[in-house]
C-alpha cells in the first residue's frame, strides 16, 4: 500500500501517522523500507523548513519577557505594566520572568543566547547595557552585537535626596557645608556598581567634594539610613523616593534631568542647580536576540507603542514618574550606543571595576 501524503509536521512533533485508503497486502521488503523512510523524510522536511517560513504564523504562543532584576522594582513594575497591555495587539500573552543576578547580566545573557524567533525578549536598562560593559572586565554577551533593539520605552529621572539633619537645601549650600565640615558627608547606594553608586560619585566629583560610599543591599535599607541621618545623602529613582520626599523624611536637592518634573515641581533640575552635564536616567528598553526577523521586531514595536498610547497605561506611567519615549528600533539602537559612550568614561573616572 502507498501512503497517501506526508501529514503536516511541526518541529518537535512525534513520528507522523500514515493514512491508508485500502487493505494492506502482504508487505514486501521494499514496502517495509518505504514505511520506515517516509516518516523520517517528513520529520526531516519539518526540521529543514526555513525559519522565515516558520515565523509567518508568529506569534502562536505566549512571549517571554525577561526582567533581569528582582520583582518589585521600577524596572519590573513598568515592564509588567507595558507587557500586559501588549497582549491585545499581539493576540498572545507577554509573560514576565525575573532573572536577577550580576547587576542584570544573568538575565541579559539568557536572552542573548535565546533562539531569535520572537518568543524571548529582554527588559534592558542603563545598568545592563550602558554601565555594566564598563563595570565588568568581561561579559558573557556583547551589548550591541548580540541584541536587536525593539523600543526605547521610558526614561525615569533620578533624584538627589539628603537627610534633614544636614543644613543644606541647595547644591550650593551642600558644597559650602562640605567645605566647613570635611569628612562629614557619606552617600548611600543600593550596592557597588549600581547607578545610585556611580551617579552619586559622579556628582561628588563634579562639585569637588569628598564623600565616602556606604553600599547597602537594596535601595530600601539605604533610604532608611538617609532618613535617620546615619548616612547623609543618596541618589535614587524618583518613583521609589517620592513618598519619602513628600512626607518630609528627606529633602530633594535636584532631579538629574534638563528640566523640572511634574511630580517634584519645587525641585530644581540639574541645569538649574548649575550642573548641566549631570543628566542621568534609569531608562527601560525592550530588546530581542540578534537575528530576530524584521517583521517580528516591527510587530513587537507596534504592540509596545500601542501600549504606551493607552491612556490608562500613560496615567500609571506618569504616576511612576516615567517619561514616555517610544522610540523605534533604529532610534533605540542609536540611543543604546550613545548611553554606552556616555557612561564608559564616567565609570573609568570613578575607577570601579567588578569581575
Amino acid at each position: 500500500t502507498i501512503p497517501q501524503r506526508c501529514p503536516d509536521v511541526a518541529p518537535g512533533d512525534g513520528p507522523a501517522r500514515l493514512a491508508f485508503t485500502r487493505p494492506r497486502p502482504p508487505e514486501s521488503p521494499l514496502t517495509r523500507l518505504s514505511l520506515r523512510l517516509v516518516p523520517l523524510g517528513c520529520a526531516l522536511l519539518a526540521v529543514l523548513t526555513p525559519p522565515t517560513a516558520q515565523a509567518q504564523n508568529w506569534p502562536n504562543r505566549s512571549i517571554r519577557l525577561v526582567v533581569p532584576f528582582a520583582a518589585g522594582g521600577s524596572t519590573d513594575v513598568i515592564a509588567r505594566l507595558v507587557a500586559a497591555d501588549m497582549a491585545g495587539p499581539l493576540g498572545q500573552q507577554v509573560v514576565v520572568e525575573n532573572k536577577a543576578g550580576a547587576g542584570g547580566s544573568t538575565g541579559s545573557a539568557e536572552i542573548a543566547r535565546a533562539t531569535p524567533d520572537g518568543y524571548a525578549i529582554l527588559a534592558a536598562t542603563v545598568s545592563t547595557h550602558a554601565i555594566n560593559p564598563a563595570l565588568y572586565s568581561r561579559l558573557p554577551f556583547d551589548v550591541i552585537d548580540d541584541f536587536t533593539p525593539i523600543v526605547h520605552l521610558v526614561d525615569i529621572p533620578n533624584v538627589l535626596v539628603i537627610s534633614p539633619s544636614v543644613p543644606a537645601r541647595t547644591v550650593a549650600e551642600l558644597k559650602a557645608f562640605a567645605a566647613k565640615n570635611p569628612g562629614r558627608l557619606n552617600y548611600a547606594s543600593p550596592g557597588v556598581g549600581s547607578i545610585g553608586h556611580l551617579q552619586s560619585q559622579w556628582f561628588a566629583n563634579l562639585i569637588g567634594v569628598s564623600m565616602a560610599h556606604v553600599p547597602y543591599r537594596g535601595a530600601g535599607p539605604a533610604m532608611q539610613d538617609v532618613m535617620t541621618g546615619e548616612v547623609q545623602l543618596m541618589i535614587d529613582n524618583v518613583p521609589t523616593a517620592l513618598e519619602q520626599i513628600r512626607s518630609g523624611k528627606v529633602n530633594a536637592l535636584l532631579v538629574s534631568s534638563p528640566t523640572r518634573i511634574a511630580q517634584l515641581p519645587d525641585t530644581p533640575s540639574s541645569v538649574e542647580a548649575g550642573l548641566p552635564q549631570f543628566i542621568g536616567y534609569s531608562w527601560l528598553a525592550f530588546l530581542a536576540p540578534k537575528g530576530t526577523p524584521d517583521h517580528v521586531v516591527t510587530a513587537l514595536y507596534g504592540a509596545a507603542k500601542a501600549s504606551l498610547a493607552n491612556p490608562q497605561v500613560r496615567e500609571r506611567l506618569q504616576a511612576l514618574s516615567a517619561t514616555v519615549v517610544g522610540e523605534n528600533p533604529s532610534a533605540t539602537a542609536a540611543f543604546l550606543r550613545a548611553e554606552r559612550a556616555k557612561w564608559t568614561p564616567i565609570v573609568k573616572t570613578i575607577g570601579v571595576q567588578l569581575d
